[in-house]
């Protein structure tokens, strides 16, 4: 199924430096020039990414931090959030959890992009990283149900921080067993999330990525009336009907 959808406000949640640009920056780029305030939640700075060891942890984190906000910069993105829990070591605790659940509050995103966390077997070539179904999983506990849930970490709330209901999320799925269903046409902003791509330049080094970004999201696209796409499982957690009384609720609290 294609989806014309664009929320308000969306936010995008990734282990690492690169993640969203390789697999839904096309998507949030579309979504920022239709009108879209988007968000960035990092859970680690990436900071074992860089094979040098004449480099420190904390100099390589400087540098894939400064490079994805140069990635976010490109295509107009509002904030980079980085949590900087550690590169490679991620576990989706409480403690995470907790932090996940402050950021949605904070922002009140419509639509929240995560990695499925699911995924294990991503193809012949390669395993999942456990960071990513970690962070996923991470992300995925902490929209549903804490961040809507009064009572999970109600002491948020002397931060100014009441609780927040995600209306629907894009759950990025590849590898073996493939469960997309919705379909974004990128064919617009495929040029932006190969630029956003490109600012990964200690990932990248001279490598060129547009011939296999290109080939990737109109394999994605193919069979379908256009010529990029990127894919997700989406979720509606709240229904329209529900969604427009959320929002005529706050109005009314203001």
């Amino acid at each position: 199924m294609s989806m014309n959808y664009t929320p308000a406000r969306a936010m995008a949640i990734v282990a690492h430096p690169d993640d969203i640009e390789f697999s839904c920056a096309g998507t949030l780029a579309r979504w920022i020039k239709e009108g879209a305030t988007v968000s960035y939640v990092l859970v680690t700075s990436g900071d074992v990414g860089i094979a040098d060891l004449s480099l420190t942890r904390e100099e390589a984190m400087a540098i894939r931090e400064k490079e994805q906000q140069a990635a976010a910069d490109a295509i107009g993105v509002q904030e980079v959030i980085f949590l900087r829990e550690r590169d490679g070591m991620v576990e989706n605790t409480m403690a995470l959890r907790k932090r996940l659940v402050r950021e949605i509050r904070r922002f009140k995103p419509e639509a929240v992009v995560v990695i499925d966390p699911t995924v294990l077997w991503a193809g012949e070539g390669y395993i999942n990283h456990p960071d990513h179904r970690a962070a996923g999983m991470a992300a995925v506990d902490a929209i549903f149900p804490a961040a809507g849930q009064p009572h999970l970490f109600q002491e948020l709330r002397e931060e100014g921080l009441e609780a927040h209901k995600v209306r629907k999320v894009y759950a990025m799925n590849w590898g073996e067993g493939d469960k997309s269903t919705t379909y974004i046409n990128i064919s617009d902003t495929i040029d932006l999330k190969i630029a956003a791509l490109r600012e990964h330049k200690s990932q990248l080094n001279e490598w060129d990525p547009t011939e296999m970004v290109k080939n990737w999201s109109a394999q994605a696209a193919k069979g379908l009336e256009m010529s990029h796409a990127e894919t997700f499982r989406v979720v509606t957690l709240e229904s329209d009907e529900n969604w427009a009384k959320l929002q005529e609720g706050k109005a009314k609290a203001t």
